[in-house]
């Protein structure tokens, strides 16, 4: 979807101007399986084994050997791991190996807990798939795309797969079908969170083409640069908060090339506000110091 209207335009800065910010505490609730009779495990206490849960661990609800089945599961209770956002900055930062020494180690901890409602292994391991994408890991990103689709059995391949192959898509393709690859990512019958990480590395390719030298073309670009990013927090703003807060930072830069300093301040506040606790906060408050 290709988005050309000023008005549309300023709607999307408006849009993310006011986006409201929350901050994360460091993981102090365990996570734990909770069962449809409310009584619940950590998950370091208990082993997968088919479709059955194996106790390990001596607790007051459950003994060592006793076997939970699947099926009486209701869902998954605690803090979100603590490096669960750090890691997905480091990867829309543009350090996906660093991410992936973040994120890994939540999805192998957490992997117990796929199917589970509520469970934040999801996020990690689909934030693990788009970190091996960019890093050209096929192989990886096929593995951790299985077990992703495995997770969710009634859709089918989950679309993050899709997203994983256009990330792929080698240096020797076109600038143009990588583009339409992303976009095409970016339509409604799809989940937020692809459609977000779709218009956000779409935003990424733009940036990185080289500017034409027609001015009124090179300002077409700058525009549809910005628009993709905008796409993030303002039409998929479900897709998540650090990703919301790394696109506004990257529109922001935009901005500030077409002299819009007062949005783009806007923008980073917003952006160093929702990412606190993550690399992108410190990036955010570095350039409005600089701005201001």
């Amino acid at each position: 979807m290709m988005l050309s209207s000023h008005p549309f335009r300023s709607a999307l800065l408006a849009c993310a101007a006011v986006t409201f910010a929350l901050s994360w505490a460091s993981a102090a609730e365990p996570i734990r399986i909770v069962f449809q009779n409310g009584r619940s495990v950590p998950i370091s206490d208990v082993v997968l084994q088919g479709d059955k849960l194996t106790v390990t661990i001596a607790s007051e609800s459950f003994n060592p050997g006793q076997v939970l089945p699947i099926s009486s599961i209701d869902h998954v209770f605690g803090d979100k791991p603590a490096e669960l956002n750090p890691g997905i900055g480091l990867l829309l930062m543009g350090k996906p190996s660093d991410a992936l020494k973040l994120l890994e180690p939540i999805v192998a901890a957490q992997r117990i807990t796929a199917k589970i409602p509520g469970n934040f292994w999801m996020d990690a391991a689909r934030a693990a798939l788009v970190a091996y994408a960019v890093n050209g890991n096929a192989a990886k990103c096929t593995e951790i795309g299985k077990e992703i689709s495995d997770a969710t059995p009634a859709q089918g391949i989950d679309p993050f797969v899709s997203l994983g192959k256009a990330l792929l898509l080698p240096s020797s393709t076109s600038a143009e079908d990588r583009e339409v690859a992303l976009r095409d990512l970016t339509r409604d019958d799809l989940p937020a969170d692809v459609c977000a990480y779709a218009s956000f590395y779409r935003g990424n390719l733009l940036a990185d083409l080289k500017r034409d030298p027609d001015q009124v073309k090179a300002l077409q670009q700058t525009t549809d640069t910005l628009e993709a990013y905008l796409m993030v927090p303002c039409a998929y703003p479900a897709g998540g908060m650090i990703l919301n807060s790394v696109a506004e930072l990257k529109a922001a830069e935009f901005l500030v090339t077409l002299s819009r300093r007062e949005e783009a301040i806007a923008l980073l506040e917003s952006s160093a506000r929702a990412s606190a606790g993550t690399s992108v906060a410190v990036e955010a408050a570095k350039r409005l110091q600089s701005l201001k």
